[in-house]
């Protein structure tokens, strides 16, 4: 499968009601609809106390093997994340693409404050990701996420990328509805990339993104 190039470089992804920024409200409504949106958040103490997943059960879960092309390198993968979770509204995601991209007990992480006002943080695996996008059908509208600026550093086989995305419910949308910070750690092993965790939050009334991390340096 060859790695689509995106309009502006898509960003990762959606487990409930997100903190609302004034600039989504006036673009695109609640974010009650956006996928990532929808993960954004953590509103109980449930989510909040989300047991650390078994490691015995991470290293049995099968390894997928990855489109080359998707692991070439830190780009490569980070472009792939953001391409895999796009489509337009009701289209299929190609979930085994999806988790051929993360290490064996990989994290998803959306962080956000809950209806208290409290900021909490909710662990998924990719299985979990993925079930739960299907199971509450978070892309029944269109979705497109876009990486428009990163911040990256690498040491030995590590790196990390601070990824700024926007998100969109079509290709041809001039604003986004709206935008955030992917915080991706990385594995280069040699052979391929690896996605670790990726750890997120969605931009909101408590300020806007930083300029720093909205241009590439």
């Amino acid at each position: 499968m060859k790695h689509r190039e995106h309009r502006r470089t898509p960003a990762l992804l959606p487990a409930s009601k997100p903190p609302h920024s004034s600039a989504s409200r006036k673009s695109a409504g609640p974010l009650l609809t956006a996928a990532f949106a929808v993960l954004a958040g953590c509103t109980s103490a449930q989510e909040r106390e989300t047991p650390p997943a078994d490691p015995a059960v991470a290293e049995a879960m099968p390894v997928l093997i990855a489109d080359p092309a998707d692991v070439e390198s830190a780009d490569a993968i980070v472009g792939a994340v953001y391409d895999v979770i796009s489509g337009p509204g009701g289209a299929p995601r190609d979930w085994d693409r999806f988790r051929s991209l993360f290490l064996p007990g990989a994290r998803l992480i959306p962080s956000g404050a809950g209806q208290d006002g409290r900021v909490g943080a909710r662990v998924m695996s990719p299985d979990d990701y993925a079930s739960l996008a299907q199971s509450g059908n978070w892309f029944a509208e269109g979705f497109f996420e876009a990486e428009t600026s990163h911040v990256s550093e690498r040491y030995g086989n590590i790196a990390h990328r601070f990824s700024t995305y926007a998100a969109y419910r079509s290709e041809s949308d001039a604003e986004p509805f709206m935008r955030g910070i992917n915080s991706i750690q990385l594995l280069d092993d040699g052979e391929r990339w690896w996605v670790v965790t990726i750890f997120w939050q969605s931009e909101s009334d408590a300020g806007p993104i930083p300029d720093r991390y909205t241009e590439n340096r």
